[in-house]
């Protein structure tokens, strides 16, 4: 029994290190989005397109994975065919961006903690319906203002909403965009 006890008592604080070891894993920090970046589902460059993009860390994965809108990074979490391994999801933070052409190489928010405007009048830069993130309520509220639509958080999201087809609005121009900071709405000079 003793010797038991003594097993124990040896064998619990590299239990205890293991734990930490796990406990201790960063979550990975979102990357500078560059040239070099291909979206997953488009296979294109993801600067190609105007409007909030998205990566995802996977787990069994080397590099992160990316695209061209937020709400394909959505969809890739919902589809049964894509690693569940997710380490962490970051989305352009609309409320940073410089504009909806350009949304910005490094304004990321953990998609967890963002609000995302959903049905509004936006487009995507594929021309599809978009879940436009924010990590401010106000500017998500300005936004939705002025660009109709509601602001949800990230498990509110519809299902449906992201993985629907959006073929009946691939080609449609986004017009007249505002409520993004040093954003025109286009036709202005």
């Amino acid at each position: 029994m003793r010797r038991w006890v003594m097993a124990c008592a040896l064998l619990l604080p590299l239990a205890l290190a293991g734990c930490n070891e796990k406990q201790a894993a960063k979550i990975p920090p979102p990357q500078r989005m560059t040239a070099e970046d291909i979206g997953h589902y488009c296979g294109m460059n993801v600067l190609e397109h105007p409007g909030p993009k998205g990566h995802i860390f996977v787990a069994s994965l080397i590099e992160p994975v990316w695209f061209s809108s937020v709400r394909d990074t959505l969809a890739f979490t919902h589809l049964p065919d894509e690693p569940k391994d997710i380490q962490a999801i970051y989305v352009s933070d609309m409320a940073k961006a410089p504009s909806w052409d350009k949304p910005g190489p490094d304004n990321w928010v953990e998609a967890r903690k963002a609000l995302f405007v959903i049905e509004s009048r936006v487009k995507s830069g594929m021309g599809g319906d978009e879940a436009v993130p924010f990590s401010d309520r106000g500017a998500a509220e300005k936004f939705a203002g002025e660009n109709g639509g509601r602001i949800v958080g990230f498990d509110d999201v519809p299902r449906d909403y992201v993985l629907t087809s959006a073929t009946a609005n691939i080609g449609a121009a986004s017009e007249g965009i505002d409520g993004l900071p040093g954003e025109r709405s286009r036709g202005q000079p």
